[in-house]
């Protein structure tokens, strides 16, 4: 919950417009499952935003309570904002930040993948979800791009390790596709890549993280991420340690030339 006390989520808006009529009816959790066909675990987690409710379900409260299409169109809005709770508070930031400075030393940056490159890393992260979650997913982490072609783009400064133009993801072709698309947002002036280079020895940090700065108007703040959560942190120490740790990150990586030029180079050995 946001702290005026609305969901942040459009999981959470789904599921607490399904709480509310569901009391309004007064039914209990393992009712509506019944009579909707789903486990009452299923419904809890759905009230609680801890998942997106699938396009059956929605259907199945449409009939259940008697609107309809009412909760098929609020599904269909949800998915369209259905970030996780924890990282709508750095989405909102990144779409105000005059400055993202970005380092991934496992995969590429989020913001600059390929659909189908970000297909592979969610299917692989869930590989059980249906398809239409993963879709939705990558469709969202696309969204994000939108933020690159407003009128007045931030600098994005992204630092990537060698490794991750070398790891297969998803195949060969993804591979070739997703650097061949690195290599054409190399060419905005909004947008800077380097390649910290596997001889460049031991790196400043072995974990990703994001700075984002906002010019004079308010302080950086640092973003990290667990495997299960993510984190906005504004502590002025913190982000100023995190400040020199990208400093040293980009002192040791391949000037932006020579990273385009790696780049190439691997984008080659894909299509081999």
């Amino acid at each position: 919950m946001a702290d005026s006390g609305e969901p942040e989520s459009g999981a959470a808006y789904f599921g607490a417009e399904v709480r509310a009529w569901r009391t309004e009816r007064d039914m209990s959790q393992r009712e509506l499952g019944k009579e909707a066909q789903y486990g009452q675990q299923y419904v809890a987690k759905v009230e609680a935003g801890e998942r997106l409710a699938s396009p059956e379900f929605a259907d199945a409260c449409d009939a259940v309570f008697g609107t309809p299409g009412m909760f098929a169109r609020l599904r269909k809005r949800a998915a369209q904002r259905a970030y996780p709770g924890w990282f709508v508070p750095y989405v909102r930031l990144e779409q105000r930040a005059s400055t993202i400075l970005a380092y991934n030393p496992n995969l590429i940056t989020g913001m600059l993948q390929t659909e189908a490159y970000a297909h592979a890393v969610f299917r692989k992260r869930r590989p059980r979800d249906e398809p239409q979650v993963i879709a939705e997913e990558v469709a969202r982490r696309l969204r994000r791009r939108q933020v690159m072609e407003s009128a007045s783009p931030p600098l994005l400064w992204v630092i990537l390790d060698e490794s991750t133009l070398l790891r297969r993801v998803g195949g060969s072709e993804v591979m070739r596709e997703q650097l061949e698309y690195l290599l054409e947002v190399a060419g905005s002036p909004h947008i800077v890549l380097q390649v910290l280079a596997l001889g460049s020895g031991a790196a400043a940090s072995h974990l990703p993280f994001y700075v984002l700065r906002f010019g004079d108007e308010e302080p950086d703040v640092l973003y990290v991420e667990n495997p299960v959560s993510g984190q906005v942190i504004d502590f002025p120490e913190i982000v100023k340690d995190a400040n020199v740790m990208y400093d040293r990150l980009r002192a040791d990586a391949l000037s932006p030339a020579e990273s385009l030029v790696l780049i190439r180079k691997a984008m080659t050995e894909w299509n081999s």
